[in-house]
């Protein structure tokens, strides 16, 4: 079987790289000549553990091509994978616009039945507006070629895709004919052997379960950080609260962290889509929007601590940012906290100097020069009148304090993350506040 994948982002070449690494020949397709020429030459455009690897040994091997050019594969294929993004509109919705020029090339160009597979993030209903775009390209050419639709949401996680990709919890498939299922679970059989589930369904189930997925996700982090707010107020320690219900096995612990809000490019976005989806249809998701408000507003709860701690004369106050990329094992900073927080803090007249492991060309392309960068932590705190730790990267979880201390103009840090003991901090003689924690 021999398929293509559309968009080498982090889905779509984590996608065709692990497909590949199961003997599975695989043209992965992108429109921008420059990140296709660099794949080429095994240079990776995003950060991803083990990924490069992957990419290099399956690229060696033969099974892994680069084109720039859907009409040159569309015909040499059995099946097209759709993994192009689907940017949020003003409104919220997605943009759909990638996603359908990818199926008005299929329909110009294909010759014999092809499977369309979405594995972007859309709307229910997408499917739909695919297969008619297929369809009005082949009546433009006077074919009646016949094809099929389907969806096949990703659950990756950024930083552990790989393994997210290779052992599943699930996959999820949309179809509507039995051939399209018969390719699908042909497709996948590696992994179903390996005891893996494939869950077929209608495609506007699949559709939907895959917003439903990150929508209640984001609930959790939204929740915690509500809760956490309320502790901070009654005395009560967020941390404590978690453990305590953490053990109903009905609730579990996973997604029950406080922070200082949730970012990357599918929390905010899907939650975003799935609320305008409900409008659109006459229904208002209340639950998520307010999920939606609890985060905007949670992402600047380390400016508002760091602000009342000096009593708003944050003018000319030297801030040391430790973590800029949304979450740690990872370069996107899409949505991050950090960015709001960079923000705040220059609109304050603020000074910042920023280390991350990974993000900062990111940061850079971002933002520019409008923040400083160091080498490591402890040159990002120096001078400091304050440490901000927004992403908690192993490598700050245990740092010489003593040594922090001494470099810093105040001893002052502010946990975005709680992963510091708030005692252990006020023994070596900095003022601490987390998030929750009395």
């Amino acid at each position: 079987m021999k398929i293509a994948i559309v968009g080498t982002g982090y889905v779509g070449l984590v996608t065709g790289t692990c497909f590949a690494e199961m003997g599975i020949d695989v043209t992965c397709v992108d429109v921008d000549t420059h990140k296709i020429e660099n794949l080429r030459n095994g240079i990776i455009p995003i950060y991803e553990p083990g990924l490069e690897a992957l990419v290099h040994n399956n690229a060696k091997a033969g099974r892994l091509h680069f084109e720039t050019r859907l009409a040159d594969v569309v015909n040499h294929v059995d099946i097209i994978f759709s993994a192009v993004g689907t940017p949020p509109n003003e409104d919220g919705s997605a943009d759909l616009k990638y996603v359908l020029e990818v199926a008005r090339e299929v329909g110009r160009t294909m010759d014999g039945y092809k499977l369309l597979v979405t594995k972007s993030t859309v709307p229910v209903g997408t499917a739909r507006k695919v297969k008619e775009a297929v369809a009005e390209e082949l009546a433009k050419r006077g074919m009646s070629c016949k094809f099929d639709v389907a969806s096949n949401p990703e659950f990756l996680k950024e930083g552990d895709a790989i393994n997210d990709f290779s052992r599943p919890n699930r996959i999820v498939v949309g179809v509507e004919s039995d051939l399209a299922r018969a390719m699908m679970d042909s497709l996948y059989k590696p992994f179903t052997l390996n005891g893996h589930p494939i869950i077929f369904m209608d495609i506007p189930s699949a559709e939907m379960t895959k917003y439903a997925a990150n929508a209640m996700l984001a609930t959790r982090i939204s929740f915690m950080n509500d809760i956490a707010n309320l502790c901070e107020i009654v005395g009560a320690d967020v941390s404590m609260v978690r453990k305590g219900i953490a053990t109903d096995e009905r609730i579990g612990s996973r997604f029950l962290y406080a922070g200082c809000g949730y970012g990357g490019s599918c929390f905010p976005k899907d939650v975003k889509a799935l609320v305008n989806t409900a409008h659109e249809n006459g229904y208002r998701l209340r639950v998520l929007e307010a999920v939606e408000a609890v985060n905007d507003d949670q992402k600047r709860i380390v400016f508002r601590k760091l602000y009342d701690h000096f009593g708003g004369d944050l003018a000319g106050k030297r801030i040391a940012l430790w973590g800029l990329s949304f979450k740690p094992q990872t370069d996107d900073m899409r949505e991050a906290p950090s960015l709001t927080v960079i923000d705040a803090l220059l609109r304050a007249g603020c000074t910042v100097r920023a280390y991350d492991p990974i993000a900062m060309e990111e940061s850079k392309r971002r933002i520019g020069d409008r923040i400083a960068y160091a080498q490591d932590l402890y040159e990002a705190a120096e001078g400091a009148d304050a440490v901000l730790l927004l992403t908690e990267w192993k490598e700050f979880r245990l740092p010489d304090w003593e040594r922090v201390r001494e470099s810093m103009r105040t001893p002052v840090v502010v946990d975005g993350r709680n992963i510091y003991d708030k005692r252990q901090l006020e023994r070596n003689g900095f003022a601490y506040m987390g998030i929750g924690i009395k």
